[in-house]
């Protein structure tokens, strides 16, 4: 479908950014001073198969790296589909397809211009930020790199400025790391994020174990959710780590089954 044949309402806001650092975050909060939320407001946060999570708040539905959906989900499109990279456990076009309406924005890193392509959608880099209604959608940084006896082993390149995304719904923001490791850029977000979405390993180069839990340290989020793992592997990491989690931050863990919610109420 072509640009004219389907409207999209997006503002799209490079930040431009001398030197990076603490002061590239800051540029994006400057831009999107939170709003006060109304009253009784929710966030219904579902967990899919794999990394995939649906968000929904406000009258919108996010949807980040969907795949393996049931028939079902058809009947809830989406208002902007958001992938992390082109993996195929992250990235399917079947089920982008099926969640697409009139006015659905689909949002991938720069460097999937095929995709892009294929599916009308918008290209952004670590730091882009792009407005789909009243949610502001940033891209940050995802990647995973390990020297061993100076060998890089790389399957998520930092140079192919892949990304992850921070949600921010009325000042609430959630954070989805896609696939990647504990990263210094975490630092540079750190207390910001009400909720973080973390990648459980060893698959992929993602995180385990003690890492995530450094992760979570770094982060100081509000609440961890385990993605990118089975439902017993969930289950026994909140269970086997709550006490080194909680000792390291304010953080409350949750795990939520692949496809069941749970409500946040800011």
């Amino acid at each position: 479908m072509s640009p004219s044949n389907k409207p999209q309402t997006i503002v799209i806001i490079t930040i431009l950014i001398a030197i990076m650092g603490v002061g590239a975050f800051a540029g994006y909060t400057l831009l999107n001073t939170p709003s006060s939320p109304p009253e009784d407001f929710t966030i219904i946060l579902t967990v899919l198969d794999n990394a995939g999570v649906m968000i929904e708040a406000d009258g919108m539905r996010i949807y980040i790296d969907p795949i393996n959906l049931p028939s079902s989900y058809s009947s809830l499109p989406a208002d902007a589909v958001l992938i992390t990279h082109p993996h195929g456990d992250h990235y399917n076009s079947t089920y982008i397809e099926m969640l697409q309406k009139t006015t659905t924005v689909s949002i991938f890193p720069n460097n999937m211009s095929s995709e892009i392509a294929l599916h009308d959608g918008v290209g952004i880099n670590p730091l882009d930020s792009v407005q789909v209604g009243g949610i502001n959608i940033t891209a940050y940084y995802m990647y995973t790199e390990v020297w061993v006896d100076d060998v890089r082993y790389a399957s998520h390149p930092p140079e192919a400025n892949w990304t992850s995304f921070i949600v921010d719904i009325n000042g609430f923001k959630i954070f989805h790391a896609g696939d990647s490791k504990n990263i210094t850029e975490y630092e540079q977000i750190s207390g910001l994020m009400d909720v973080v979405l973390l990648p459980l390993g060893p698959g992929c180069q993602a995180m385990t174990g003690l890492e995530v839990v450094d992760a979570i340290a770094k982060l100081q989020p509000k609440y961890f959710v385990p993605i990118h793992t089975t439902n017993l592997n969930a289950e026994i990491f909140v269970g086997a780590y709550t006490d080194e989690i909680q000792e390291c931050s304010d953080c409350v863990p949750i795990w939520i089954r692949h496809f069941e919610s749970y409500t946040f109420e800011p």
